[in-house]
């Protein structure tokens, strides 16, 4: 009988109460990350809920009785602005700077609708909510009834897209039918706009809106109507033909920023990189940051 491979451990097994003063950063915090949206976001959230994921931490072999940061330079600036001392932190095994959070995208708008469907359900306010996520309180609202006046076809579809608000409620003017076909649209052309959307909308007959959601269409004939929907759909089938030319070429650079972005997951190549050539790296985390977003 084989003998099972040995699995080691990432972590140790329990978290430890480590003062910021002993934690040494990986790379600095640039002020131009401290005025970003997600930078806000996260204070707020951390000032309404708390640290949620512990920072990871691997003893500094260079220093004794101090940390070096895998993951959390965010949360660990955050709480030195805020004057906390101490923070709970996860222990790392590994000197790596892999991270969880690189390998998760940026939420789609679906899931996010669901999970404040979800927080609301478990007794969250709407305030709440809009303090931990740092926004405005209409726009968590907008977002619970995000999906009010679409057919489940079309959440199935955009489900894991990231689609703005503004386009469902061009989605909502549409019956049915028209909607999928509309999401269909969106998925093969891989463009999700507002002014996209607004294309499509104003490319459907009239037959195919909501009674009382038809756009005003002053000086728009039905021949000319009809003109705009043929040319609709002659403008998707030269796009799919655009992609396929250049499929290849968006092959090689997910590929490439890929490759790049799992460099940058090595707590080595990121000294040296930080130490030895600050232009490229710099260079190289804008390309991560893209496909991360992506």
């Amino acid at each position: 009988m084989k003998q099972a491979p040995h699995v080691f451990r990432a972590f140790e097994d329990a978290t430890m109460r480590i003062p910021v003063s002993d934690i040494n950063f990986l790379y600095e915090v640039r002020p131009a990350i401290r005025t970003s949206v997600k930078y806000a976001q996260i204070a707020a959230s951390i000032k309404e809920v708390g640290i949620i994921e512990p920072p990871v931490v691997i003893l500094d072999p260079t220093s004794e009785g101090r940390f070096r940061l895998l993951d959390g330079h965010l949360r660990i600036d955050i709480l030195i602005a805020d004057g906390v001392t101490e923070v709970v932190c996860l222990i790392a095994t590994e000197d790596e700077a892999f991270t969880y959070n690189r390998r998760l995208s940026r939420i789609a708008i679906i899931q996010e609708h669901k999970m404040i469907l979800q927080a609301v359900k478990r007794g969250a306010s709407e305030e709440r909510i809009a303090r931990a996520l740092n926004v405005n309180v209409a726009l968590i609202r907008q977002k619970r009834n995000l999906l009010n006046g679409i057919c489940s076809e079309v959440a199935d579809l955009l489900r894991d897209k990231h689609v703005p608000i503004k386009a469902f409620a061009e989605l909502r003017r549409l019956k049915p039918m028209r909607q999928v076909r509309a999401a269909e649209m969106m998925v093969a052309m891989n463009r999700f706009s507002t002014n996209y959307m607004r294309s499509i909308v104003a490319a459907t007959p009239i037959s195919e809106f909501v009674e009382g959601r038809k756009p005003v269409t002053r000086g728009v004939t039905p021949e000319q109507l009809d003109l705009m929907t043929q040319e609709s759909e002659r403008l998707d089938q030269d796009m799919k033909q655009i992609e396929q030319r250049y499929g290849e070429d968006h092959l090689d650079l997910v590929l490439a920023t890929a490759y790049i972005a799992t460099l940058l997951e090595n707590a080595r190549v990121v000294r040296h990189l930080a130490q030895f050539h600050p232009d490229i790296f710099a260079q190289f985390q804008k390309i991560a940051d893209l496909q991360k977003a992506a």
